[in-house]
């Protein structure tokens, strides 16, 4: 069973802004804290969230295209695990309050 291996991009002037990169594809998720960082979802993105010591983490897709759209759950467990985190729950929605208003 073949494995993705992915790499971790971290901004030094800021740890809640980490990159995973996958070295086999050309996937690439953008790693947002919640409670620190604003964000706003990009319509033509894959977002996907979830909860590691009590902080709500967003999990933005940079560029998907449709062959890594799979890989991307893949990614971020490996981010969890990479966290100390391995059993965060990936959420399809944002939890927050009225953050799943279409507008």
């Amino acid at each position: 069973m073949d494995h993705n291996v992915y790499l971790l991009a971290t901004d030094p002037s800021n740890p809640c802004r980490d990159v995973i990169h996958s070295r086999d594809t050309g996937l690439k998720i953008r790693v947002f804290c919640l409670d620190e960082d604003k964000f706003s979802a990009l319509d033509n993105e894959i977002q996907l969230y979830g909860y590691a010591f009590r902080k709500l983490y967003a999990f933005e897709t940079i560029n998907i295209v449709a062959e890594d759209a799979l890989d991307v759950v893949g990614a971020i467990q490996w981010y969890a695990d990479y966290i100390g985190c391995p059993e965060m729950e990936i959420l399809p929605e944002d939890p927050r309050p009225g953050q799943d208003i279409a507008m």
